[in-house]
């Protein structure tokens, strides 16, 4: 049975997490997974394109690149439910996936608001007991208020 503390985060929603976007935290983060598009670091390139500009790889406001409390944009929910979660007798944690929708891309100069929300909690029974899966949809949108992408992101609590 969900403990009633953990019934209470459903719906839940953070501050939003406000991240700036710089061409050379484009260009690192294309780096760190061996992307070498020059469409990600090359301006001349870029202005070729029909983006007409340098623009990050899908996931990259996902990447670590602020301080580990608010990278994941999760951050503060999640430690809280844990929290109520082990108060109710479910204190390990699973990651069970994330996937992502994609809209638009993100271009240097962009300003990215991450809106976390709890959208979903359900018990199910395991070999090994009860777990809780734990659901959040992060809304990620640009400075003009469109939408640039959606992040879907399950948890195990056992």
């Amino acid at each position: 049975m969900i403990p009633e503390e953990v019934k209470q985060f459903i719906g839940r929603t953070d501050p939003p997490i406000i991240r700036h976007v710089e061409k050379g935290a484009i260009r690192r983060y294309a780096e760190a997974v061996g992307n070498d598009n020059p469409l990600h670091y090359d301006e001349e390139y870029a202005r070729k394109t029909k983006y007409g500009s340098i623009i990050a790889q899908p996931g990259f406001w996902g990447w670590p690149t602020e301080t580990p409390s608010s990278s994941t944009g999760l951050a503060e929910i999640v430690g809280e439910l844990q929290a109520a979660l082990a108060r109710g007798g479910f204190p390990r944690i699973l990651d069970g996936g994330i996937s992502y929708d994609f809209f638009l891309p993100v271009r240097a100069g962009d300003t990215i608001v991450a809106s976390p929300k709890v959208t979903g909690l359900s018990e199910k029974e395991g070999k090994s007991g009860s777990m809780i899966i734990c659901n959040f949809e992060t809304t990620y949108v640009n400075q003009n208020g469109d939408l640039v992408a959606k992040s879907y992101q399950t948890f195990i609590a056992r």
